[in-house]
């Protein structure tokens, strides 16, 4: 897997993000909700961290059923979370910062509280009336066809004043855009100048995947289920060969780039559903007339073992389209999600640490996550997200990834808000508060500063080529080189010792890598040709070049 010099290369690779979800990041205000603010007082942490970059997810204007991803205009900002003005201060403190500044660009979909559904709902001959996907009713008044919502339930609505049905990928008071009518293109396409005209660096492009679908709307087929059950949610009993993932999504991507080429430095991060066969669709979709960079969460909803990740890392079609996200607002936390029964959880966050500062391309890493928050267990009366009210208590929704950021560990709410905040603040991140962890030596934000300042400053880690991917039971290994610099990485992912066989390569240059207080670091045999690797430790050494 070499590392691609063609046109499409951008400062996204080789970067490390950080994802500000800005609801639960810091309430200035004092209603318990976060804001832009909030969002300007916490960019000097974010920063101090060595990112490259930052992602803010939806400040828009919004009803809220999605938490933001419901945007109701898409070129203001909303209200209780500040102004355009607050939006300008953080662009410019965001780039004082030595920071990039991507803003999430929501196209497939809009609220139904949204100016434009108001109006194309209205009639079949309103001026926006082909703005949506609508469809008639099968002769017998049921859905088109057979299709899912995400959410659970039809992906169909019935909109009794233009007696037809529309479409919903998520939530009913999500309506999908019909990104193949030319004035909707247009629409997204100016609101993008918008924001690059206000010092944007770029978008992260929501949910890709679902830009485009079968014209004829012809029905899913049934999935195989070979378990002894069927899966919690609906959404996975079918195969979603017609209703998203159609090869029209690389014309919409293309006019996007054509908007953002205009403006120099600004690139794509498109995020693609966890649906089979992602790393061919990073490959169809970051190309020079397309995203920058992509990720998916197929890797944040596997098993945590050295054979995923290696299978990960082998499906890459390039390092520099790809980027990492271990975590985010919509997945359970890495910190939980994947601990091993019984296992340290600074040293698996250690471990944590330095996998994000290995891995190829771009990584991000979710607001918290450098503090080593595990999710956070709430209460059925506590949720929020209607996803997880839906299912509880078999899914217990998004909402345990999304409570308040905690600042500092002795006042009320850990400093996120003096009001009552919008989702509780777990006691047991409270003990994991910035300032605190300012004070420890050891602590996992010392260690998350440690491993990004090693990405940073070793070019092969940041741009280098991957080669030589590998698992051997519980030890991941992989190497990583750019010019004259090699590097070997061994991971040991479990909670008991292992040996990683060096065949061949002669005994490599440890480097220092940042770890856990009390844990042991890996050393090499007497003979030169074994690591032995203690639990949940990381090997990082320079591998000496043949004469």
């Amino acid at each position: 897997m070499s590392r691609s010099s063609g046109p499409n290369l951008s400062w996204l690779n080789g970067a490390a993000l950080y994802q500000i979800y800005p609801l639960s990041f810091r309430d200035h205000g004092g209603d318990g909700w976060g804001d832009l603010d909030g969002v300007l007082e916490g960019l000097e942490h974010v920063a101090s961290l060595g990112v490259d970059g930052v992602w803010i997810s939806p400040f828009y204007p919004s009803p809220r059923t999605d938490f933001g991803y419901d945007v109701a205009d898409h070129r203001a900002v909303d209200p209780r979370m500040g102004t355009l003005a607050t939006f300008d201060r953080v662009v410019e403190r965001a780039h004082a910062l030595g920071l990039k500044l991507l803003v999430d660009l929501v196209c497939g979909h809009t609220s139904d509280a949204h100016p434009w559904f108001v109006e194309s709902r209205r009639s079949r001959s309103d001026d926006k009336a082909d703005w949506y996907v609508w469809a008639d009713a099968k002769p017998d008044g049921t859905p088109p066809n057979n299709w899912l919502s995400v959410f659970g339930g039809a992906a169909w609505t019935w909109e009794p004043r233009r007696r037809q049905y529309y479409l919903h990928h998520f939530l009913s008071s999500q309506p999908a855009l019909n990104l193949h009518a030319p004035a909707v293109m247009d629409a997204l396409c100016e609101t993008a100048e918008f924001w690059m005209a206000r010092g944007v660096d770029g978008f992260r492009i929501d949910a890709v995947d679902f830009f485009a679908h079968d014209p004829q709307l012809r029905s899913n087929p049934a999935a195989v289920w070979r378990e002894p059950e069927p899966p919690l949610k609906p959404f996975a009993l079918q195969q979603h060969v017609h209703d998203m993932m159609h090869p029209a999504i690389g014309g919409i991507l293309a006019r996007l780039r054509e908007t953002v080429e205009r403006y120099p430095g600004r690139v794509l991060l498109g995020e693609l559903s966890s649906q089979p066969g992602a790393g061919q669709r990073i490959a169809a979709y970051c190309t020079p007339h397309g995203l920058h960079a992509a990720y998916s969460l197929s890797l944040a909803k596997q098993p945590f073992s050295a054979k995923g990740f290696a299978q990960a890392l082998s499906a890459v079609p390039r390092p520099d389209s790809i980027c990492w996200s271990l975590s985010n607002h919509d997945v359970e936390r890495a910190a939980s999600r994947w601990l091993p029964s019984g296992a340290d959880p600074q040293a698996f966050n250690a471990l944590l640490a330095m996998l994000a500062a290995t891995l190829p391309g771009t990584v991000c890493l979710y607001q918290g996550e450098e503090l080593g928050l595990p999710n956070a267990v709430l209460e059925q009366h506590q949720l929020r997200d209607p996803f997880g009210i839906t299912y509880w208590p078999d899914f217990q929704g998004r909402d345990g990834s999304r409570t308040p950021m905690p600042w500092r560990g002795d006042e009320a709410n850990a400093g996120f808000s003096g009001g009552e905040p919008w989702l509780p603040v777990p006691d047991a991140h409270a003990g994991l508060a910035v300032d605190r962890q300012e004070r420890t030596a050891g602590s996992p934000l010392s260690v998350w500063r440690a491993a990004l300042s090693l990405r940073r400053e070793l070019a092969a880690l940041r741009t280098g080529t991957v080669a030589a991917v590998e698992e051997h039971g519980d030890l991941l290994s992989f190497e990583r080189a750019s010019g004259e610099e090699r590097l070997l990485a061994v991971f040991n992912l479990a909670g008991r010792p292992a040996e990683f066989g060096l065949r061949g390569r002669g005994q490599p240059e440890a480097l220092t890598v940042p770890r856990a207080p009390g844990t042991m670091a890996p050393e090499a045999t007497p003979d030169g040709r074994t690591l032995v690797m203690p639990p949940l430790s990381v090997f990082l050494g320079r591998l000496r070049l043949p004469v």
